[in-house]
């Protein structure tokens, strides 16, 4: 398969680009500041003329989506709003023009995350953004058949809990080789309007 991945450059998008590739598959990879193609998602504009340079593909998974993290009590309604952007809306984005640039049977594979399940302190933006996108797969799924619209929503990872782990107290992290294979499940699969929780 030709396969774009949005984020292909970050920590967990080096490890699906990783994961596609290993079994056989073309990846061309999306990020801002680096990879084969840099455009920012946020802007539908700039999603538009990705498509235009990626060409027809057979799928679409995307590693890529900003939140902010502060107490509750200091979010503002831009920061819900920048979360919303930054996660729900780019990738909303992605499959809505998406479907003209993807083949008849492919797929979207988006990102979410265990808070939309889980809360901790100061994440309820990414809560509300990651609840929001999951929702959107289910309902998608029904109406872009036979193409097909996945999330994966993973816990910490491994590899980043000295970076992150406070932030998820008592939460069993997960290695990124496994959520890389959600990701594999995601494309390769039968599946739609699931979410593959780790």
């Amino acid at each position: 398969m030709r396969i774009l991945l949005i984020g292909g450059t970050g920590t967990l998008g080096s490890a699906v680009h990783k994961a596609l590739t290993g079994r056989g598959h073309e990846v061309v990879t999306m990020a801002r500041g680096d990879g084969d193609l840099r455009y920012d998602i946020t802007d539908p504009a700039q999603i538009t003329a990705l498509y235009a340079e990626a060409g027809r593909v057979d799928a679409v998974a995307s590693a890529a989506g900003s939140v902010p993290y502060r107490p509750f009590a200091e979010l503002t309604p831009d920061d819900f709003t920048a979360a919303f952007r930054g996660k729900v809306l780019a990738q909303i984005e992605l499959v809505r023009q998406g479907l003209d640039h993807v083949a008849e049977r492919g797929s979207f594979t988006l990102i979410t995350g265990v808070l939309a399940r889980v809360p901790v302190l100061t994440g309820s933006a990414a809560s509300a953004a990651n609840g929001a996108l999951e929702a959107f797969v289910r309902a998608a799924a029904v109406e872009i058949a036979p193409r097909r619209v996945n999330a994966v929503s993973p816990t910490v990872f491994t590899e980043s809990l000295g970076r992150y782990g406070s932030v998820f107290p008592g939460m069993r992290p997960v290695p990124l080789a496994e959520v890389a294979d959600a990701y594999v499940r995601s494309v390769e699969g039968a599946q739609t309007g699931q979410v593959y929780e780790l």
